[in-house]
């Protein structure tokens, strides 16, 4: 799964970055430790191009009456998202890109301590997760919502985490985003084991209230 990540960079690069234009009103960054329900950067496609947005990280199918109306969606199984009812509509039709810098994963210790670490792309680059999104609530209160995809990890992440976020390379964004016709079936599998690194950070992250840069710095491991 992926439960928490981090963006660092400028909304601004990221619109470039993309070949996107940015909404007026995009989360402030950098954000060392972006949480469930937070307002995440999100690349999509449409008519006119594509589009910088900020949308609800934790997915609302339509038919909940509340946000927490039911589970909190903010991952979907890429072996199931196709077929979900809460999914498989936005699955076929309106897919996106989620940007991070990195992104955290927990192991426990002997004694049970959750111990937090932090993966991020080996080249520096930014990550773009492939993700779903559904817009959601009556037209006064309407907001955007969207779900990380997840895959079974790769050989390098499953040391530390048995799921991973699908990540795609820029190669691969015009089919996730459904700009250059079908197929984007085929991109849901683990990456290539060269792509990331990671080391362990301090157990601050472990609370939704910390932030600062000196949470992705690494650690001595014990």
């Amino acid at each position: 799964m992926c439960g928490r990540f981090a963006i660092t960079l400028p909304s601004d690069a990221m619109a470039q970055l993309f070949a996107a234009r940015p909404a007026n009103t995009l989360p402030t960054v950098p954000n060392y430790n972006v949480c469930p329900t937070n307002q995440v950067h999100v690349v999509r496609a449409g008519e006119s191009g594509r589009q910088l947005d900020a949308l609800r990280w934790g997915f609302l199918p339509h038919w909940y009456k509340s946000e927490n109306g039911g589970p909190l969606l903010i991952n979907a199984r890429a072996e199931t998202v196709a077929e979900k009812p809460a999914f498989r509509a936005a699955c076929r039709d309106r897919r996106c890109l989620i940007v991070a810098t990195g992104f955290y994963e927990w192991t426990k210790s002997d004694e049970g301590a959750r111990l937090p670490w932090y993966f991020h792309r080996a080249d520096g680059a930014p990550i773009a997760f492939a993700g779903i999104w559904q817009d959601w609530g009556s037209t006064e209160a309407r907001q955007g919502t969207c779900a990380i995809v997840t895959t079974a990890a790769n050989d390098q992440v499953k040391v530390i985490h048995h799921r991973m976020p699908l990540i795609l390379e820029p190669e691969e964004w015009a089919l996730w985003l459904g700009e250059v016709g079908r197929g984007a079936a085929t991109l849901m599998k683990p990456g290539a084991d060269n792509v990331l690194r990671f080391h362990r950070v301090d157990t601050a992250v472990n609370s939704n209230r910390a932030s600062g840069a000196e949470l992705i710095e690494p650690i001595a491991e014990n």
